[in-house]
C-alpha cells in the first residue's frame, strides 16, 4: 500500500468549512456525532468511520470491532466507509464524521493550521514505512538514492525525509529524479518508470514477499528518532471530545478491543477482515496480518498509547525544515484519555 496522500491542498477547504459551521445537528444525526435520535434506550448510535485508504490490516482490529459485536456491546452500530472525497481529515475536522483514520502528520500540520483534529490512538506503535526497491536496483541505503527515479504524490514531506537521510550519508538529494507516479501501482512503476517509493512494508513488502519479488527496504526511523512517528492513528475532534466524551469512550472501548483481538488472534483476525472485504487477497492480508499484529503495541504499556516526547520529535523536525508555519502544541494534539485502563 503507498503511503496516504499529503494533505496540503486540503487545509483550506477545511478552513472554510470550519468556519461556516459544517456539521450541523442534521448532518450528525446521520454519523453518530450528535443527535437524540440515536439515543433512543434500546436502539445502536449509527456512528461513522472513514478510512484513510483502501481497507488493509492497518484496520483490522476495527473489523474485529464490528464482526466481533464489540461495538454494539457499547451501543453502537459503526458503519467503516471509504475517504470522502474532501479527505478524511477535512470531514473529521469540520465535524461531519466523528472518527477517521489519519497520520501524525496530517494531523501536526492541521493544528498549526489550528484546526482541531485530535489523535485519539496510535494503531501502530513504531513506523513501518521507509523506502523500497527491487533488490536488483542496488539501493540499500539513503545515500544510493542518488542517480535514481524516485515515485511519489509531490509532498514536500517527501523531499524533506528523503534529504534528512541522504545528508547522513553524505549524499545529495538533488541528484534524485523525481516522478510524480499518482495511484500507479508499486509493483508496475518499478518495472517501468521508477526504481524506489515510499511505501508501508506491511502491505507492499508483504505483497512483494508473495510475489517473490524481494526489496531492500530502507525504514526511515532507522535513520532518526524523529522519524519514529504515529502513522496511522485514530482522529477525532476537538468539538466531539467536548460535547459528547461518552461517545468518544465508548468508540475506544470496543475499537481496543478489537485491536487486542488481533494482537492475540493474527489468523482468526485476518479471516474476519477477508469476510468483511471480500474482494482482499485473503494469502495477503493473512501474511500481512502476521507481520503486523504483534508491531501494533510493540514495546507499549497498551495498544493505542502516544508519547509526548514522539509528538513533539516529529513537529520539531518538520518546523526545523520549514514544513510548518508555527511550532505544534504537542499536548493538544493528542490524548491517550480515551484508552481503557489495564486490567
Amino acid at each position: 500500500m503507498k503511503k496516504g496522500k499529503w494533505i496540503l491542498l486540503l487545509l483550506a477547504c477545511v478552513l472554510l468549512m470550519v468556519a461556516s459551521g459544517c456539521g450541523t445537528s442534521g448532518q450528525n444525526k446521520k454519523t453518530g456525532a450528535e443527535g437524540e435520535d440515536s439515543q433512543t434506550p434500546g436502539k445502536l448510535r449509527d456512528v461513522q468511520l472513514m478510512l484513510d485508504w483502501s481497507a488493509n490490516t492497518n484496520h483490522t482490529g476495527l473489523y474485529a470491532a464490528k464482526e466481533l459485536g464489540y461495538y454494539e456491546e457499547e451501543g453502537l452500530n459503526v458503519q467503516i466507509v471509504q475517504p470522502g472525497a474532501g479527505g478524511t481529515d477535512t470531514l473529521v475536522a469540520s465535524g461531519n464524521v466523528p472518527f477517521g483514520i489519519s497520520y501524525q502528520e496530517g494531523v501536526t500540520l492541521a493544528r498549526t493550521q489550528g484546526l482541531p483534529l485530535v489523535s485519539i490512538a496510535a494503531i501502530i506503535q513504531h513506523n513501518t514505512s521507509g523506502f523500497a526497491a527491487p533488490k536488483d536496483k542496488g539501493i540499500v541505503k539513503a545515500g544510493d538514492f542518488e542517480g535514481k527515479s524516485y515515485g511519489g504524490w509531490g509532498s514536500p514531506v517527501e523531499e524533506a525525509v528523503m534529504k534528512s537521510i541522504m545528508e547522513i550519508d553524505g549524499a545529495d538529494v538533488s541528484k534524485v529524479n523525481m516522478v510524480n507516479m499518482g495511484d500507479a501501482d508499486y509493483f508496475t512503476a518499478v518495472k517501468r518508470d521508477i526504481d524506489f517509493a515510499w511505501i508501508f512494508y506491511a502491505w507492499t513488502g508483504i505483497e512483494a514477499e508473495l510475489r517473490n519479488e524481494p526489496l531492500d527496504m530502507i525504514y526511515v526511523k532507522d535513520y532518526s528518532e524523529q522519524l519514529d512517528y504515529y502513522t496511522p492513528v485514530i482522529v477525532t475532534n476537538e468539538k466531539q471530545i467536548q460535547e459528547d466524551p461518552e461517545l468518544v469512550k465508548a468508540f475506544m472501548r470496543a475499537t481496543s478491543k478489537g485491536y487486542d483481538y488481533a494482537i492475540q488472534h493474527p489468523e482468526d483476525a485476518a479471516a474476519l477482515l477477508t469476510k468483511a472485504v471480500p474482494d482482499l487477497d485473503a494469502e495477503l492480508v493473512l501474511a500481512s496480518q502476521k507481520w503486523l499484529s504483534p508491531r501494533y503495541q510493540d514495546d507499549a504499556s497498551r495498544w493505542g498509547e502516544q508519547k509526548a516526547e514522539v509528538w513533539s520529535g516529529y513537529a520539531d523536525w518538520m518546523f526545523e525544515r520549514k514544513l510548518l508555519e508555527k511550532e505544534l502544541d504537542a499536548d493538544r494534539a493528542f490524548t491517550n484519555e480515551f484508552l481503557p485502563e489495564q486490567p
